[in-house]
């Protein structure tokens, strides 16, 4: 991430605190997506190498991929909202002063 000082100069000039929400998150669930989607790449090319593993499931079963890929965006929205919502109750001069 990069440093707070964009989210507390604009806090400070009259931001809604669902702006600064909306700026953490979305550049943390870019970041989160496009590792999910090397992610998701990787697996399937090397699901050939795994064909006799899992039983019962076939290695590119879209199901198990779907499932894997909302788990890990839950995961990825909850870990940037968190910090995100904390951002927003923090005094822009305060922050400042420790920068």
């Amino acid at each position: 991430m990069k440093p707070a000082r964009p989210r507390w100069i604009r806090v400070a000039l009259g931001a809604r605190p669902g702006d600064v929400v909306a700026l953490v998150v979305g550049r943390g669930m870019s970041l989160a997506l496009a590792g999910l989607g090397a992610g998701l790449m990787g697996a399937v090319t090397l699901t050939r190498l795994m064909s006799g593993l899992p039983y019962g499931v076939e290695t590119t079963d879209p199901i198990t991929f779907a499932l894997i890929a909302i788990l890990f965006s839950g995961v990825a929205l909850l870990a940037n909202d968190i910090p995100a919502r904390r951002a927003t109750r923090v005094d822009p001069i305060v922050a400042q002063r420790g920068n």
